[in-house]
């Protein structure tokens, strides 16, 4: 397809707030040792793949899991950090559990998790100025990439949104799509807009007997 843009969109490796299901946003979070596994794993699957530019979040989960990937390309490439790859802004929600967010703002939880697409916490972004933010990134970068493949590295709330798009869903749609760390997506952009190629391959990350986190 003239000027088609190949995407792969991978989200970060865990981090220990990842398992606590506490709110990072765009708290600068590094990695656990799982989570340096995964995006290990992830290079390893994507070593083959020819990648003509990588592109990260500058958010330290996202670029040392794309820093990861991209040192095990052939060749290996440098990564570029998109400001307009970061995660949503939660505000005052950063560094909160789910469950503390319930108990300490049980009006503005409600919002939240019925996605109100105009709903944001104090300090933070709504759903859909994550969209339009996301939207643009991603159209800015893809489109100086006709006819390539290229490797975006960011967060769920970012891979939320590449999914969205493609899909046509709307910001306040329920989500019935996974967003797994490490795993492996799968988009097309033209400048008439994505689609859906793959999404949420997460086989590099079953096999056993590699390590302690190879089960």
């Amino acid at each position: 397809m003239p000027g088609a843009t190949r995407i792969i969109a991978v989200r970060h490796g865990e981090t220990a707030w990842n398992v606590e299901t506490r709110i990072q946003g765009q708290l600068d979070i590094g990695l656990n040792e799982k989570g340096r596994w995964q995006a290990q794993q992830a290079a390893r699957a994507l070593a083959e793949e020819r990648l003509d530019a990588v592109y990260s979040s500058d958010l330290s989960r996202a670029l040392d899991t794309a820093q990861t990937i991209a040192a095990q390309a052939a060749p290996p490439l440098p990564v570029q950090r998109h400001t307009g790859l970061r995660e949503r802004a939660f505000g005052k929600f950063e560094g909160q559990t789910y469950a503390a967010i319930e108990a300490q703002w049980p009006d503005e939880s409600r919002l939240w998790r019925i996605r109100d697409p105009h709903f944001a916490p104090v300090g933070g972004e709504s759903p859909v100025q994550v969209m339009e933010r996301v939207s643009a990134a991603v159209e800015a970068i893809a489109s100086n990439h006709p006819n390539q493949q290229i490797l975006l590295v960011a967060h769920g709330g970012v891979l939320d949104m590449l999914y969205r798009l493609a899909t046509r869903q709307s910001v306040s749609a329920p989500r019935t799509w996974e967003l797994g760390n490490a795993a492996i997506n799968r988009l097309l952009w033209t400048p008439e807009g994505m689609t859906l190629v793959g999404w949420a391959d997460t086989r590099h990350l079953d096999a056993a007997g590699l390590d302690e986190f190879g089960a």
